[in-house]
Formats: structure tokens, sequence, C-alpha cells
């Protein structure tokens, strides 16, 4: 389940991308199937052993093009391991939400990334975040958990103060907002309630089939309740 489109982010063979608190690896596998070498970055060393067997999954099952590589480095965000200016592309999905000091985040994402390349920046949407808030004070406060909510206003005053020239954006996932406030009114730890699970049951459907129904239903809530927000950045060239 893909947050960027990589449409507008334009990965290809020759870049170098950087997916900045990776976690599972969805988008970092994606940009290894576009035939980037990808850096998947993250502080959970479990999180990175499970993305390193999944590249060696792919490479075995000829999915990775020809001079393509993935690599794991764990790390903080604030104080990442890599030189100035070292990535054609950055991706940092629903990390922001999670940092005490989201601008020098910020500020590292700038550093690393090459001068006139576009970065993709997603976090939780404002409005479905708000009523998740709401509804159970444990789906945000466990460890590790969010730690502000986003307006699209204040990302992308943070990111234009970082340096960043500001691009499009769009909403994405508006079937899972439901399900999120579904599981934040029966207890967001609560995996088993029958509303919860028949409701992620649709999900998986939806993920595993695609049908034309539900792409068309989020097609139309995307823009309304899209449980993401993704932004589109460029460092400047000069």
């Amino acid at each position: 389940m893909l947050t960027v489109d990589f449409d507008l982010l334009s990965v290809g063979p020759g870049m170098r991308v950087l997916d900045l608190g990776c976690g599972g690896g969805r988008h970092a596998f994606e940009v290894l199937r576009r035939g980037a070498d990808v850096v998947a970055f993250d502080m959970d060393q479990a999180e990175l052993d499970n993305v390193k067997a999944m590249f060696l999954a792919m490479e075995e099952a000829g999915e990775v093009p020809r001079g393509a590589t993935g690599e794991t480095v764990h790390g903080d965000a604030l104080a990442m391991p890599f030189e100035d200016a070292s990535f054609d592309r950055v991706i940092a999905a629903e990390i922001l939400e999670h940092i005490p000091d989201d601008m020098a985040a910020m500020r590292e994402l700038y550093r690393v990334l090459k001068p006139g390349a576009t970065a993709a920046v997603t976090v939780p949407s404002f409005l479905p975040e708000r009523i998740c808030w709401a509804l159970d004070e444990a789906y945000h406060t466990a460890p590790g958990g969010h730690v502000r909510i986003y307006t699209l206003a204040e990302l992308r005053a943070k990111l234009k103060a970082t340096g960043f020239l500001i691009g499009p954006h769009h909403h994405a996932h508006g079937l899972h907002s439901p399900y999120w406030w579904i599981k934040c009114a029966v207890g967001v730890n609560d995996d088993d309630h029958p509303l919860a699970k028949a409701y992620h049951q649709l999900l998986v459907w939806d993920i595993m089939k695609r049908p034309a129904v539900t792409r068309i239903a989020e097609s139309l809530l995307n823009p309304l309740i899209g449980k993401s927000v993704v932004l589109y950045v460029r460092k400047p060239k000069a």
C-alpha cells in the first residue's frame, strides 16, 4: 500500500533514493522495483532486518532490475550518517509526526538531498487524525506514537522555512480513515472486535484485488477524509 505517487516523484534507474523512517519498507521495495538504488533508514533494527530479508527475496525472485541495489542503515533521523547532497530523492512517509524536533529532521532531510532534487513528505491528515485523537487517547500516547497533528499549512510553512520550494500535494487512503475511527471507538488495541475485523477484511480485499468499486470510492474520499497528505518539495539548485 503506497502513499507516495511515484509518477509525481519520478524515480528511476541511476538514482540514489533515501527512504527515511522506512518502517516495513513498502516504499523502499517500490523504489527498488523501479531500478533505483535505495537506502532504507530507520531506528528500528527489527524492521530493518525484515526489510533486508525482503530485498534478498526480491533479488532471488528476479524482481530487482539489473544494477539496482537495496541496503539498510540503522540510525537517528536527527543525525543521519550520510554526506551532504548524497541523494537524488528522499521519501519521508509518516515519520515527522513521531519526532518532537520535527524541524531538525527537516533540516537533515534538506542537507542530504541534492540541489534541484525532490522529496516526498507524508503525514497524517488533520481531520482524520484529530478524530482519532478525540476518540481514544491511547491512539497517540503509546511510546513512539504521534506527538502532533499537522495542518497542511503548518507542514508547508515548516518545510518552506527549512529552505524547500513547495510543490503539489494530494491526499491518500480515504478508505482507511473509517477503519481507524472504528479502531479508536472500540479501543485501538482491540483487534478482535467484530466491526474492526470486518472492516480490516475489506481493506485487505481492496489491497489484494484492487476492484474498480473501491478504487472509485477511494478517489472520491481522498480529498475529503484521506488518512494521509503527501507534499512534494524541491531543494533549490542554487
